[in-house]
């Protein structure tokens, strides 16, 4: 039964692949979370020169297998941003010093058929690390996250994604309560700062890894 669902998202994901590419990602096409996981650790990461890692906040990172495979590695200066046992204060000196690390690792909020990365970000170094600072980026980015147009991704970034977070994350908003944004001013808001990937700079610095799998919020 999945086969004409896969069938149907690899054809799509490869004309998304092709947008990518024009716009200067470096895009690649797997079919589901191991092999993004594989061609991390064994395509990408041995090409580029990788002294120091960190990570932004990602679901599709977790569920990859990439964070435990490479949260302690020995050979990496890995600043790791998910360590529960740091304070506050260290967590965001790491967040810090992450935007001058080799490689980011991050998953998107939405990816346009067009090709555009679309994010919106409450502390903002994801977005802070995706728009300048690492030298590489690698986005990960399940199926669910493809949409047609910007106004397609801004919807579903207010009205789905950051609702699920606020849940997942158990803030205090109202679209925790109500599943949708309700464009509040609370202070545990999540909705702070948008950015719009139309094209990578230089060439080929955002990796973009499409999986045909659902993965993420």
């Amino acid at each position: 039964m999945d086969k004409p669902i896969k069938d149907f998202w690899r054809i799509k994901l490869a004309d998304v692949k092709e947008a990518l590419d024009l716009n200067n990602f470096e895009a690649f096409l797997v079919d589901n979370a191991d092999e993004a996981k594989k061609i991390v650790l064994e395509e990408i990461i041995p090409k580029i020169d990788v002294k120091s890692i960190s990570w932004g906040g990602s679901q599709t990172f977790i569920a990859t297998g990439l964070y435990g495979s490479l949260k302690n590695r020995e050979d990496l200066n890995v600043l790791d941003t998910f360590d529960k046992s740091i304070s506050i204060e260290e967590g965001l000196e790491r967040r810090r010093q992450a935007l001058l690390s080799d490689l980011f690792i991050t998953g998107t909020n939405a990816v346009t058929e067009s090709g555009m990365l679309v994010n919106l970000d409450m502390i903002g170094n994801r977005v802070a690390a995706l728009t300048f600072g690492p030298r590489n980026v690698i986005v990960l980015v399940g199926r669910n996250k493809i949409v047609p147009e910007l106004e397609d991704a801004m919807f579903r970034v207010k009205n789905y994604a950051a609702p699920i977070n606020t849940m997942r994350l158990n803030m205090k908003t109202p679209c925790a309560e109500t599943s949708y944004c309700e464009e509040c001013i609370s202070p545990a808001r999540i909705c702070n700062t948008w950015t719009i990937t139309e094209k990578a700079f230089p060439k080929g610095r955002v990796k973009v890894v499409l999986i045909n799998e659902d993965l993420g919020f």
